[in-house]
């Protein structure tokens, strides 16, 4: 009885893995905003934290140092929501108390 538990648990184990497996592939297609100075400076990058496209507005070229800082901004809230995202996927497939190491 207890070796056809064990295989039922690496069975299971196995699908778990295979699931994450695919969701991982998912997520390298989602992409999320960071947006900074409400929308001057937005970011876009995949939630594998690939950074696909930067938006600057004209008023916004002028003065470097703000530009750097709004640039810090949209990116660290571009790898926040994609980190959200990954968790908020990820989790479905993980056991009850189990944290991803993000």
């Amino acid at each position: 009885m207890m070796k056809g538990g064990m295989g039922n648990l690496m069975k299971q184990a196995q699908q778990m893995q295979a699931n994450m497996q695919k969701a991982q592939e998912e997520l390298a297609n989602i992409d999320v905003e960071g947006i900074a100075a409400n929308g001057l400076v937005k970011v876009q990058m995949s939630c594998k934290n690939e950074v696909k496209r930067v938006t600057l507005d004209d008023s916004v070229m002028d003065d470097k140092e703000t530009l750097e800082d709004l640039l810090v901004i949209a990116l660290k809230d571009a790898t926040a929501k994609a980190e959200a995202t990954s968790s908020a996927r990820l989790s479905s497939f993980m056991p009850a108390g189990m944290k991803l190491p993000f």
